[in-house]
């Protein structure tokens, strides 16, 4: 993995991917924070060494470098999935490319649907914790002693300053910011009503299939990290409706601009 992963970094840097501050994950349905950058160079992920390649038909597959808030970026326009097929370590190999080009800070976002009612569709939650029902560990691996601890503290999975921080920039910003508990599930189906109340009971506040991976390695990797869910659907089990993807796309659309108002915010203040 080490040599993959110095491959993809030489790659890039090569291409002008040089000393990025700050790496940023969008999730589906997010691209519109691209919007915001000033694009100096991007890649597709197939034309990078090692790289897998995003498969699910709303994630874009481009690696994205510009200029944020006065800072450099990194910027994963789409995002790898257990559910596609890929191994934890796929998953989780731009973390550590980003890592290896010179990030400093990891910000995350998702869509995700929310378990705790008092949450709405179209709000946003700042990931205060997480549950890992994956079933798997993006650190589980021979050699990955070689790349960091092997048991990683996650007492304080997500960087408490930053958290801090977005909580700050919501308020002066007017945005409704929620903070809770995410739990990542395999994926690719939906939850059952029974399901449902059974991630309510062991206190998880919003519900997806990714982010998780990343945090973890990002711990690994010793690099802060703050995460952002998009709720896009309510998961009531006493009323529950099949599942209509056109509109959690539409929720992620309409939530999108306060996550990105967050992150700039943050990234100005980096």
């Amino acid at each position: 993995m080490i040599k993959n992963i110095q491959e993809a970094t030489e790659f890039l840097r090569k291409r002008g991917f040089e000393n990025p501050e700050i790496g940023i994950i969008l999730g589906t349905g997010l691209g519109q924070l691209i919007d915001t950058v000033e694009i100096l160079n991007e890649v597709s992920y197939n034309h990078i060494p090692n790289f897998p390649t995003a498969t699910v038909e709303f994630h874009k597959g481009k690696l994205i470098y510009g200029i944020l808030e006065g800072k450099k970026v990194v910027v994963m326009q789409g995002r790898f999935h257990l559910y596609e097929g890929y191994t934890p370590q796929d998953v989780t190999f731009p973390v550590r490319v980003m890592h290896q080009l010179g990030i400093q800070k990891l910000l995350v976002s998702n869509a995700a649907g929310a378990i705790n009612l008092n949450f709405k569709k179209g709000e946003i939650m700042l990931i205060d914790d997480h549950i890992n029902l994956q079933g798997t560990s993006p650190l589980a691996f021979l050699g990955v002693e070689h790349l960091g601890e092997r048991f990683v503290d996650l007492s304080a999975p997500y960087d408490s300053e930053m958290n801090k921080m977005l909580e700050e920039i919501a308020v002066e910003k007017d945005i409704q910011l929620h903070k809770g508990i995410y739990t990542s599930v395999l994926g690719p189906q939906l939850e059952t009503r029974a399901e449902y109340r059974y991630l309510k009971f062991i206190g998880t506040d919003a519900v997806g299939m990714s982010t998780i991976p990343e945090v973890i390695v990002a711990n690994h990797l010793k690099l802060p990290v703050a995460a952002i869910s998009v709720l896009t659907d309510e998961c009531d089990p006493d009323n529950l409706h099949p599942v209509n993807i056109s509109d959690i796309l539409s929720q992620a659309a309409k939530a999108e601009p306060n996550m990105i108002a967050l992150f700039a915010g943050l990234i100005a203040k980096l």
